[in-house]
C-alpha cells in the first residue's frame, strides 16, 4: 500500500479555530439564554399531577444543561488544540524554509564558484546594486539567469552609473541619477540602462540627469539612454533631462533602447528638460529635446519620442530692460517599426515657447518643432508626427510705448513612411498655436506670433496611400497673428493614393487698440501624388481665413494645389481659398483657390480648381 501523505496549511488551521470559536460562543449563548425558560418550568395548577409533571420537564432542562457544559468544556479544548497545531505547522514550516533558504545559497555557491572566480560573475543570481552617491555601475545579473543590479546615483558632480547588463535571461537594470552640479559644471547625466539578457529580457531605463547649477546660466544634465534588448524583449526607456540653470538649456532626454532584435517593441523616449531662468535675466534658457523613441528589431512596434523641454519664461519688469522667453525644445523622433512586421511610433511634441515679460519690449519663445513620426518596416503603417510646440506671450510692461511679440509656433514634425511592401504613410503633426502679443502701454504696435507650419504626410514605397498634410498652427492673439501653411500630402508608391494637403491655419481675431491689420491666413499644403502605376492625386488643403480688424482684415490663404496622377488615375481637386477677414477700412482679400492636379498619363482626368 502506497504511503499516504497529508498537506496542511497554518493559515487554514488558524482561520479554523477561529471558526469554531465562533460556533462555540454562538452556542453557549444560546443555551444561557433557553435556561431560564426550562429549568425553572411552574406546575399547571396546586394538584400533584401538575406538579410532577413540572418536576420532569425542569429535570431534562437541567440534565440538558449539563450536557451542554460538558460539549463545551470539550469544544473549548478542541479549538485549543487545533490553534496549538496551526501554530506548531507555522513554527515547522518557517524551520524548514529557513533550513531550504540555507541550502539553496550553499548550492548557488556551489554552482557559482567557478565563474565567479574566473569572470567575477555569479552563474545565477541578480547583480548588486551599486551604492546611493557613488556613481557606479551596477553589477551584472548571472550568466544563465538574473537581473542586472540597479546604477548607483552621482554623488555630487558626478555622472550617474549605469545599470547592469542581464545574462542570458534577465533584465537590465536602471541608471542610476545625475548627481548634484556644482558651479562651474553642467548638470551631470544620468546613467545608461543596461543591456537585457541575450536570449530574453528587457533593456533597463535609464537615470534621469540633474539640474544645472545654480546661478550659472549652465545646461541641465542629459538623461541616460535606456538599455537594449537581446533576443526577446522590449528596450528601456530614456531618462528624463534636467532643467537648465539661470538662462541654461534643459537637458536633453535619453533616447529609448531598441527592442528584441527578433521580438519586442522599443522603449519610449525621455522628455527633454525645462530652460532654466531666474529674476532678472533677459533670456530665457531653451528646454531641451526629447529622446527619440527606440525601434524594434524584427518583428515589434517603435517607441514614442519625447516630449521637447518647456522654454523658460523671462520677467525683466524691475530691470528696465526687455526679455526674450525662451524657445521650446524639439520633441523626439519616434522608433521605426520592426523590420519584417511593425508599426512606427507617434513622434514627440515639440515644448512651448516661454513667456518674455520685459520693461517696455517683451518677445515670447518660439515654440518647439515637433518630432518626426517612426516608419513601418516591410508591413506595418507609418506613425503621425508630433504637434508643434505653442509659442509664449510677450509682453511689454511700463511706460507710454510698449511693445509684445508673441512667439511662433513650432512646426508640426514629418509623418512616418508605410511598409516598404503594404503600408500607408501618416499624417503630420499639427503646427503650434503662435503665442500673445500684449501689451500695456497707451502706444504699441505688438503683434501675435505666426502659427506653425503643418508637418508633411509620409510617403507609402509600394502599396499604400499616402498621408495627410498636417494642419497649420493658429496665429496668436494681440496683433497680425498670420496662420501656419498646412503642410503637402505625402505621394502614393506604386499603387495608392496621394495624402490630402493640410489646412492652413486662421489668423487669430484680437482685440482692440492692439493694431490695424488683420492676421492673413494659412496656405493650404499641396495635395500628394498618386501611385506610378494606379492612384489618384489628393486633394489640396484649403487655405486658413483670415482675421477680423478695425481697420484692415486680413487676407485668406490660398488653396493648396492639387496631387497629379501618374500614369493611370485622377488628379486631385484643388483646395478652396480662404475667406478673408472683415476690416472697418478694408476687408482682406480672399485667397485664391489651388489649381487640380493633372490626370493619368494614360488614363485620367484632370482634377479641378479649387474655389476662391
Amino acid at each position: 500500500m502506497a504511503p499516504l501523505f497529508v498537506a496542511v496549511l497554518p493559515d487554514a488551521l488558524t482561520a479554523t479555530a477561529i471558526n469554531l470559536s465562533g460556533i462555540g460562543s454562538a452556542i453557549t449563548t444560546a443555551n444561557t439564554a433557553a435556561a431560564a425558560s426550562t429549568t425553572g418550568v411552574l406546575a399547571a395548577g396546586a394538584d400533584e399531577i401538575s406538579a410532577a409533571i413540572a418536576a420532569v420537564f425542569s429535570g431534562h432542562a437541567l440534565d440538558y444543561q449539563a450536557f451542554s457544559a460538558q460539549a463545551a468544556a470539550f469544544h473549548q479544548r478542541f479549538e485549543q488544540l487545533v490553534n496549538t497545531a496551526g501554530s506548531w505547522y507555522a513554527t515547522a514550516e518557517s524551520a524548514n524554509a529557513s533550513q531550504l533558504q540555507i541550502l539553496e545559497q550553499q548550492l548557488l555557491d556551489v554552482v557559482n564558484a567557478p565563474t565567479q572566480t574566473l569572470l567575477g560573475r555569479p552563474l545565477v543570481g541578480n547583480g548588486a546594486n551599486a551604492p546611493a552617491g557613488s556613481g557606479l555601475p551596477g553589477g551584472p545579473g548571472g550568466l544563465l539567469y538574473g537581473n542586472g543590479g540597479n546604477g548607483g546615483s552621482g554623488g555630487t558632480g558626478q555622472p550617474g552609473g549605469a545599470g547592469g547588463a542581464a545574462g542570458l535571461i534577465g533584465s537590465g537594470g536602471r541608471g542610476g541619477d545625475g548627481g548634484q552640479a556644482v558651479p562651474g559644471q553642467i548638470g551631470q547625466a544620468g546613467g545608461r540602462g543596461g543591456s537585457g539578457g541575450l536570449l530574453l529580457g528587457s533593456g533597463g531605463a535609464g537615470g534621469n540627469g540633474s539640474n544645472g547649477p545654480v546661478a550659472t546660466g549652465a545646461p541641465g544634465g542629459a538623461g541616460g539612454a535606456g538599455g537594449q534588448a537581446g533576443l526577446v524583449g522590449a528596450g528601456g526607456a530614456g531618462g528624463i533631462g534636467g532643467r537648465g540653470s539661470a538662462s541654461g538649456v534643459g537637458g536633453s532626454g535619453g533616447a529609448g533602447g531598441n527592442g528584441g532584435l527578433l521580438y519586442g517593441s522599443g522603449g519610449v523616449g525621455g522628455a527633454g528638460g525645462d530652460g532654466g531662468a531666474t529674476t532678472g535675466d533677459l533670456f530665457g534658457g531653451a528646454g531641451g529635446a526629447g529622446g527619440a523613441g527606440g525601434s524594434a528589431g524584427l518583428i515589434g512596434n517603435g517607441a514614442v519620442g519625447g516630449v521637447g523641454g518647456a522654454g523658460a519664461t523671462v520677467d525683466t519688469t524691475g530691470s528696465n530692460v526687455g526679455a526674450l522667453g525662451g524657445v521650446g525644445g524639439h520633441g523626439g523622433n519616434g522608433g521605426d517599426g520592426g523590420w519584417l512586421y511593425g508599426s512606427g511610433a507617434v513622434g514627440g511634441d515639440g515644448g512651448g515657447g516661454g513667456d518674455g515679460i520685459g520693461a517696455g519690449t517683451g518677445v515670447g519663445g518660439a515654440g518647439g518643432t515637433g518630432g518626426a513620426g517612426g516608419n513601418a518596416g516591410l508591413i506595418g503603417q507609418g506613425a503621425g508626427g508630433g504637434a508643434g510646440g505653442m509659442g509664449g506671450t510677450g509682453k511689454g510692461v511700463g511706460g507710454t510705448v510698449s511693445v509684445g511679440y508673441g512667439g511662433a509656433g513650432g512646426a508640426g514634425g514629418t509623418g512616418g513612411t508605410g511598409g516598404r511592401l503594404y503600408g500607408s504613410g501618416a499624417t503630420g503633426g499639427i503646427g503650434g498655436t503662435g503665442g500673445t502679443g500684449a501689451a500695456d502701454g497707451t502706444t504699441n504696435g505688438s503683434e501675435g506670433g505666426a502659427g506653425g507650419t503643418g508637418g508633411a504626410g509620409g510617403r507609402a514605397v509600394l502599396f499604400g496611400d499616402g498621408g495627410a498634410g498636417g494642419q497649420g498652427g493658429v496665429g496668436g492673439d494681440g496683433g497680425a497673428g498670420a496662420g501656419g501653411a498646412g503642410g503637402p500630402g505625402g505621394d502614393a508608391g506604386l499603387i495608392g493614393n496621394g495624402g490630402e494637403g493640410g489646412l492652413g491655419g486662421a489668423g487669430q481675431i484680437f482685440g482692440p487698440l492692439l493694431g490695424p491689420f488683420g492676421g492673413v491666413g494659412g496656405n493650404g499644403g499641396a495635395g500628394g501624388n498618386g501611385g506610378w502605376w494606379y492612384g489618384s492625386g489628393g486633394t489640396g488643403g484649403a487655405g486658413g481665413a483670415g482675421s477680423d480688424s478695425f481697420d484692415f482684415g486680413g487676407a485668406g490663404g490660398a488653396g493648396g494645389s492639387g496631387g497629379n496622377s501618374r500614369l493611370i488615375g485622377n488628379g486631385g481637386t484643388g483646395g478652396h481659398g480662404g475667406a478673408g477677414g472683415s476690416g472697418g477700412l478694408s476687408a482682406g482679400a480672399d485667397g485664391p483657390g489651388g489649381g487640380g492636379g493633372a490626370g493619368g498619363a494614360l488614363f485620367g482626368t484632370d482634377g479641378a480648381n479649387g474655389a476662391p
